[in-house]
């Protein structure tokens, strides 16, 4: 793996000075914070309401078991969305101006089982700077070896059936994320270039919030309800495979859809171009112009924007997409997207379907 790898803007490229002069001359005009608005606000209670109100439901067993089940999958998705909506926002620096509101938020991380501290150094520091670059970019590690992204990988006879049955392991991404992936990353000695050197708190908090999450998610379930073990454990596996089918489809949308490249460098190689056309290339929208999937996704669906200006809340990217997509046609960029969640799917299903069998 290349230690060393920079971005070399031999070209002097504009893109991105002049996209973020107009990003800002958009916020001066219409005097708006780029910050979190009251429409953020309303989003960020109605989700943490239902999250509490779904988890009460369940425990107290307010309703037969099977209306609980189909609860326990909401409170699932309610946990993905969450993580998208709010988590993603804070621990971004995005959500507000005020520092503690965005730890206080990204706190929450910690109650629906991700660690903040690992999320922190895997997505923010690696994803969002080498994005899409193999060897580099963690979030590419889908599934090893059993998912194939590239010809460079060792290709298996069972690759070729890889765009049926990756939707099925990406069900399993909250469970892997949750009991296995934290743990993995906190104890390497290197995620990508960055030295895991940990303050001797982390060692404390990544253990006692993972056991509060399996207090509050597996202890008092079956301490508190009149259910058996393999009833606790359908439901369990209900709102995780549920979380995870979420977490992974929208993750997968956004960069390992037709279009977006993914660079593969060669040791002591640098990507010969400016960072923020190395994110025009790999990055890709979906969903655009729908207003439910920028509510449930958390802007995620503006993957684009939020590559750019991972600083401004969610809540304006519909608005400032339209200026970034101009900018990267007048600079001659890509400007990836797919209309659809569903187009997007597609997407995702030809790319691993080329991917399973390319020689």
């Amino acid at each position: 793996m290349n230690q060393s790898l920079k971005f070399v803007d031999n070209q002097n490229s504009q893109f991105f000075s002049t996209a973020r002069k107009r990003v800002d001359e958009y916020f001066r005009t219409n005097e708006l914070s780029k910050k979190a608005n009251l429409s953020m606000v309303t989003k960020t209670v109605v989700y943490l309401t239902s999250f509490v109100g779904l988890y009460a439901l369940i425990i107290l067993e307010v309703f037969p078991l099977m209306v609980s089940l189909f609860l326990a999958i909401a409170l699932g998705m309610t946990m993905a969305f969450i993580g998208f909506n709010i988590c993603h926002d804070a621990l971004h620096g995005a959500y507000s101006s005020r520092a503690w509101v965005n730890k206080t938020l990204g706190f929450l991380f910690n109650f629906i089982g991700a660690n903040v501290y690992v999320w922190n150094i895997t997505h923010n520091k690696i994803h969002h700077t080498y994005t899409n670059i193999v060897g580099h970019d963690g979030d590419l590690e889908v599934a090893p070896g059993l998912v194939r992204i590239t010809s460079d990988q060792p290709k298996r006879s069972f690759h070729k059936y890889q765009q049926i049955y990756a939707f099925f392991l990406y069900s399993l991404a909250s469970i892997s994320w949750f009991f296995r992936k934290d743990y993995m990353k906190f104890f390497q000695k290197k995620i990508g270039q960055h030295e895991n050197n940990h303050p001797k708190i982390e060692y404390f908090n990544l253990f006692f919030y993972k056991i509060l999450y399996y207090v509050l998610y597996i202890v008092l379930p079956l301490v508190l309800m009149d259910i058996t073990w393999w009833q606790f454990l359908i439901g369990f596996l209900a709102m995780n495979l549920a979380e995870g089918l979420v977490l992974g489809l929208v993750f997968q949308l956004a960069h390992l859809v037709e279009g977006p490249v993914l660079p593969e460098p060669e040791p002591h190689e640098n990507i010969e171009e400016a960072w923020a056309q190395h994110q025009m290339r790999t990055t890709a929208n979906f969903s655009r112009n729908s207003r439910l999937a920028t509510f449930l996704c958390g802007g995620l669906n503006y993957q684009v924007e939020h590559h750019l200006f991972p600083k401004i809340c969610h809540i304006h990217y519909p608005a400032i997409s339209e200026i970034v997509k101009e900018t990267a046609e007048e600079f001659d960029l890509p400007y990836h997207e797919n209309a659809t969640f569903f187009t997007a799917l597609k997407s995702h299903y030809m790319f691993l379907k080329k991917a399973g069998t390319a020689v």
